[in-house]
């Protein structure tokens, strides 16, 4: 159980992952967290954020942001950077991760998963059988419920990474 947890990568931030990479192994679609993963809690689309997903459609990636915010927060922001999305998503539920797959037109070999929460976001791609990349949250301000999470998810990657070693 504890193995659904592990992310498949982790890379400092979602605008440093090698993209021409993945492409070159294969993903064609990827999928993204919103807060914290692209831009601090509930801010809007920033310059960096468009940058990244235009560069991301010039080299041929489909994209979908899943997020477990409400329409009215995801869909300003899915519109701004140009992607499909889905809200509302009950991350770690595998359902969604199927419909952001179906969205891109991807399946499970072919898409990853980016995002900054072990529990909710890595976890539920894991599920889905997608591979995941952790990334490191944006902003250290974040909900209680989140930052109590945090704690956990630090236990988890000290075990994660001596495990690697």
């Amino acid at each position: 159980m504890i193995q659904l947890l592990y992310p498949k990568a982790e890379c400092e931030s979602a605008y440093m992952i090698d993209y021409r990479e993945a492409y070159q192994k294969g993903i064609r679609g990827i999928i993204f967290d919103i807060d914290n993963t692209l831009v601090p809690h509930g801010a809007p689309a920033d310059g960096k954020a468009l940058a990244l997903f235009e560069q991301l459609r010039s080299m041929g990636f489909q994209t979908c942001l899943i997020s477990n915010n409400q329409e009215p927060r995801v869909k300003p922001f899915a519109q701004a950077v140009g992607s499909a999305y889905v809200s509302d998503a009950h991350k770690p539920s595998r359902k969604n991760y199927r419909k952001a797959m179906e969205l891109m037109g991807t399946d499970c070999a072919s898409t990853l998963f980016v995002g900054d929460q072990l529990f909710t976001d890595v976890f539920g791609a894991n599920r889905a059988g997608i591979p995941s990349c952790l990334v490191m949250p944006i902003h250290p301000k974040e909900e209680i419920q989140i930052v109590l999470k945090r704690y956990l998810e630090k236990l988890v990657l000290w075990f994660y990474h001596r495990k690697r070693r």
